[in-house]
């Protein structure tokens, strides 16, 4: 798990970090165990699904703040990426369409397609995918939030429920 993590200088060398850069010298901040590991896979999965933008940022002033790891809150918003981008944001969407009970859930599906087509005609297809986004609205903003909360609280238990202290051998007491 080591290796797939920024290192401790790669974070503090970032320019997003410089305001709380003094506040990473902190070697709790950086321990594997387990309370500080779940909290991190939390607050990480927590900002990936939550926010588009300046997730890592707001996951490692959080993760200081509540003093979780940094490196795993950092590499937990990893869960989002541009592979990850479109699948979650259906899903959000469809549950946030499911929980406001749309009953319009088929012409609005069928019309957002015919509007990014048009759109990707015009303008290309990122712009077009952004657009689309921007015309989702509550839905998609209710289904981002409750992704953020359901799998930061799930990461957070299922990190705690499958960590297990390692147990050190019993060393017979000096004189036996």
């Amino acid at each position: 798990m080591k290796r797939w993590l920024p290192t401790r200088e790669q974070l503090l060398a970032s320019r997003w970090l410089r305001p709380v850069a003094h506040r990473l010298q902190d070697e709790h901040l950086w321990h594997l165990d387990r309370s500080s590991v779940a909290r991190a896979v939390g607050i990480g999965l927590f900002f990936g699904f939550m926010l588009p933008f300046a997730q890592f940022l707001f996951a490692v002033v959080t993760a200081i703040f509540l003093r979780a790891n940094v490196a795993v809150a950092a590499a937990s918003t990893l869960v989002t990426n541009p592979f990850t981008f479109p699948p979650v944001y259906w899903l959000a969407y469809q549950i946030g369409r499911w929980i406001l009970g749309d009953g319009r859930g088929a012409v609005v599906a069928q019309a957002l397609e015919a509007h990014v087509e048009t759109l990707a005609a015009q303008q290309g297809w990122w712009q077009a995918l952004w657009q689309s986004i921007q015309s989702t609205g509550a839905p998609l903003v209710l289904g981002l939030a409750v992704l953020a909360v359901s799998s930061s609280v799930l990461g957070y238990f299922v990190v705690w429920l499958l960590w297990r202290p390692r147990s050190h051998p019993q060393t017979p007491p000096p004189g036996t």
